[in-house]
């Protein structure tokens, strides 16, 4: 399936053994790019299989490979792993925020850590399974656009990249829909081509975050903290804020005979808030860490486009002000749950212009 043509691109692509970023790596290497194969060791799971993580994930991708008939590589990336994603991820729960530990990967690891391996191999770019697309203009600049499946698009985790990244970043299979990349998978008789997706948080087995703070976290175990409704009232008790974030209506540890729901996470207080829907709607939030694709905002000033506060939400039209640390949201219409930790990212149409963590709401 391998072989070069003359003058093409080297490319160091992530096969983390799922379907998508194998076919990915097939379909460089049909088309003629010089492909080498890298597995990325992320999390010390002592042998245990989880998701993108463990041996048979490793297996998988290997023998994609071998089918490609690419070089291949496992890439020990546990420290900067550690540092980057889970000390992030634990330093937000004692924040008293709800982290996004896949957005930061995507930014410190793959189109991070990652692009650093490639230069150490001499290789020109690098390659995900992600579910994005990108275009290059006239003028040179190079622009982030939505996966054509919108159901599987992922530029909501991606929102921190820059030029420097995208202009040595390919995405094969961001222009097609999920169908039709298991049936290349298929076709090239990949043994992943029916794998399940991915769901969970790598670095927590079972998907048990609050389970993984507990064991890696201790300190952040609080016994006797107070969950109280908007009128500082107390209904009840928790051993830790780290278990909740705003929006949550399960496991909220009171009964009230009335739907109830985080309305906000005060970790320095060790106080969760909780009270009826429609006190969880927000017109505002200030976000920092501020990343626009174009490397600066649009316009000088404010501008309208629509903001998206979850992976899984829906675009709301706003009025953007960017400011030193990122930016300030206005919504035009209240919007619900959303949650400090989170990304705010923005997008004209089907262009992602750029995002950062929420701080605050109001």
């Amino acid at each position: 399936m391998a072989g070069s043509l003359v003058g093409m691109p080297s490319v160091l692509v992530a096969m983390s053994g799922g379907v998508d970023s194998s076919v990915a790596a097939c379909l460089l290497a049909e088309q003629g790019y010089e492909v080498v194969g890298s597995h990325m060791s992320l999390v010390h799971l002592d042998g245990v299989e989880h998701g993108c993580c463990g041996p048979a994930a490793r297996a998988d991708a290997a023998e994609v490979a071998r089918i490609a008939g690419i070089p291949f590589e496992i890439c020990d990336m546990t420290l900067d792993f550690d540092e980057a994603v889970i000390g992030d991820f634990v330093a937000e729960h004692a924040a008293g925020r709800t982290p996004n530990p896949c957005a930061r990967c995507n930014g410190a690891i793959k189109f991070g850590a990652f692009l650093r391996r490639a230069d150490e191999l001499g290789i020109d770019m690098v390659a995900t399974g992600h579910y994005v697309r990108t275009e290059r203009w006239a003028d040179g600049s190079a622009h982030l656009l939505r996966g054509v499946d919108r159901s599987k698009d992922q530029t909501y985790m991606l929102h921190m990249l820059g030029q420097d990244q995208l202009a040595r970043s390919l995405f094969p299979v961001g222009g097609m829909p999920k169908a039709q990349t298991r049936a290349v998978a298929a076709r090239m008789a990949l043994p992943v081509a029916s794998k399940p997706d991915s769901q969970e948080l790598c670095f927590a087995p079972s998907g048990d975050a609050g389970g993984f703070v507990r064991s890696q976290a201790p300190a952040l175990v609080h016994a006797g903290g107070e969950v109280v409704d908007a009128d500082g009232r107390v209904l009840g008790e928790h051993d830790g804020t780290f278990a909740f974030t705003v929006g949550q209506r399960r496991g909220l540890g009171v009964a009230t005979g009335a739907p109830m729901y985080v309305l906000a996470v005060d970790a320095a207080s060790n106080r969760v808030v909780i009270g009826p829907q429609d006190l969880l709607a927000k017109r505002r939030l200030v976000a920092d860490r501020g990343s626009w694709v174009a490397g600066h905002p649009p316009v000088d000033g404010p501008f309208e486009a629509d903001v998206r506060v979850r992976y899984r939400g829906e675009d709301a039209p706003a009025v953007i002000t960017p400011t030193l640390e990122g930016f300030e949201v206005a919504f035009w219409s209240p919007q619900r749950a959303v949650a400090p930790g989170q990304s705010a990212v923005i997008y004209h149409g089907d262009e992602l212009v750029g995002g950062g963590r929420i701080v605050t709401t109001s």
